[in-house]
């Protein structure tokens, strides 16, 4: 190991050296993750990254600390002197005991392809994670070794010494035997040359040109700690409008939760009693803490919003208030959470066979045509869009709020706000099948019709805000 390393420092040095006067084709590579990361990572955050080079990368993503190692001193020195801002160490990946603290984001960019022991570098990486960092990693496709090897035999690109040539199951594999566990894999860059936009950004998302790309992205977390089931508090945010004949079963039917329960009511201009009906039931439900609000806009989006507000719990629910998803299955929506099997737990209503009038034909038809798009765009498997239950982390609530200017304010339901903002913090969504029961009281208050043409606008705009970035 020490001699192999000792091959790659002088290497990497004289490469650092190279650079100083020769940039070759590879610019545009790296115009490329750099967009790709921009994506991937949020601004002021706390980011490590391991082989760093001379730290473009790093000083690109604006952290609120950054930490840059590389075992090139070559590389390090420049680094300091591109960017002193930010913490640079000359360090092995292998050994990171130099560092210390915790990070939001840990980047290993065409770095594991160099690597002696991949595992070893992904075990140094577990001290320093809190629950909610990601790993994300690039790499060489195999695919690429005979171009990239003429490349550098015409003096185009960096020269490489043996590479691992890993392939995404074995980086999947091994951050498992480390401890961690994968969000999401992507490839990218199918033209790493002048006008790539249209093959960078749309080819490569389709069968077959994504198996010709350049790179693999995966994104990983560390595998979840459960929290213990009894110390987490519980909002539950009921939308209402013209639901008056459900109010007394949703107090009487939402459970306690964790260490407390509050169920928050938001009414939204009904025609019917709603809000009087929910004022008179609050005194007779003690034990059951409880808010009245009514909201200021309209939408079930702006409902929730003002709900998630008002809230006080560490857990974030959503119920509808029509109680076509029983209340009672809300601890399994919890339990889900707190053992950290997910982080945004969405619920399915498209499993179990659903009671006769619970959804028209056309209405679940278009739930699964929207399903499979949603799956494809946001890189996880999400079967049910609409399904009104979805529960979160409130600290994952407040950021994907802080960046909601990236979408703006498109979404009328509610819904895919909360799962593009959880998808572009790369969090882990689970699907959580449940009966789904006919409506009792009242009717649907949504339009078949005028609101599939918005979620087809929605796929449209997700596309280009998610997908084709």
């Amino acid at each position: 190991m020490e001699a192999y390393y000792k091959t790659r420092r002088t290497h990497w040095d004289a490469i650092a050296r190279k650079r100083d006067h020769w940039q070759g084709l590879g610019k545009w590579y790296h115009k490329r993750l750099f967009e790709i990361y921009r994506f991937l990572v949020s601004p002021n955050q706390r980011i490590l990254e391991v082989g760093c080079g001379v730290g473009h990368l790093l000083a690109h993503l604006q952290p609120s600390r950054g930490v840059g190692i590389d075992f090139s001193a070559e590389m390090i020195a420049r680094a300091k002197q591109y960017h002193p801002e930010h913490e640079y160490y000359q360090a092995d990946a292998h050994d990171l005991s130099c560092i210390q603290g915790e990070f939001d984001i840990i980047i290993l960019s065409d770095t594991v392809n160099d690597l002696w022991d991949v595992q070893l570098a992904f075990d140094q990486l577990r001290r320093l994670c809190a629950s909610h960092t990601r790993i994300i990693i690039n790499f060489y496709s195999h695919l690429w070794q005979i171009p990239l090897t003429i490349a550098q035999s015409f003096n185009l690109a960096a020269p490489m010494l043996h590479q691992n040539w890993l392939t995404t199951e074995d980086i999947d594999n091994l951050l498992r035997l480390s401890g961690f566990e994968s969000i999401r894999a992507t490839q990218e860059v199918l033209w790493p040359l002048p006008l790539g936009g249209v093959a960078n950004r749309y080819l490569v998302r389709f069968w077959p040109f994504h198996a010709f790309a350049l790179s693999n992205f995966m994104v990983a977390r560390p595998v979840p700690q459960p929290q213990p089931i009894e110390q987490s508090s519980v909002s539950v945010v009921v939308a209402t409008r013209n639901e008056a004949g459900n109010v007394r079963s949703i107090f009487e039917r939402v459970p306690k939760m964790g260490s407390k329960t509050e169920i928050i009511f938001v009414e939204g201009h009904s025609r019917d009693s709603t809000y009087e009906t929910i004022e008179k039931e609050m005194p007779f439900h003690p034990s059951m803490p409880s808010q009245l609000f009514r909201q200021p806009g309209i939408g079930k989006a702006d409902a929730v919003r003002l709900g998630f507000e008002k809230a006080s719990g560490d857990i974030l629910m959503i119920l509808d208030a029509d109680l076509t998803v029983p209340p009672e299955d809300l601890p399994r929506f919890y339990e889900a959470i707190v053992s950290g099997k997910g982080e945004f737990i969405n619920g399915v209503r498209l499993v179990y066979p659903m009671e006769k009038e619970a959804m028209r034909t056309m209405n679940f038809i278009g739930n699964k045509f929207f399903s499979m798009a949603f799956s494809w765009l946001l890189g996880q498997p999400i079967k049910d869009t609409l399904c009104g239950t979805k529960v979160l982390w409130r600290k994952d609530y407040e950021q994907i709020a802080a960046n909601r200017s990236y979408f703006g304010d498109f979404d009328p339901f509610g819904d895919y706000d909360l799962i593009f903002g959880a998808a572009k913090l790369n969090r882990k969504i689970v699907d959580l099948p449940i009966r789904y029961h006919e409506r009792t009281y009242g009717t649907t208050n949504i339009s078949r019709w005028k609101h599939g043409v918005l979620l087809l606008r929605m796929v449209i705009f997700a596309a280009r805000r998610i997908k084709f970035v």
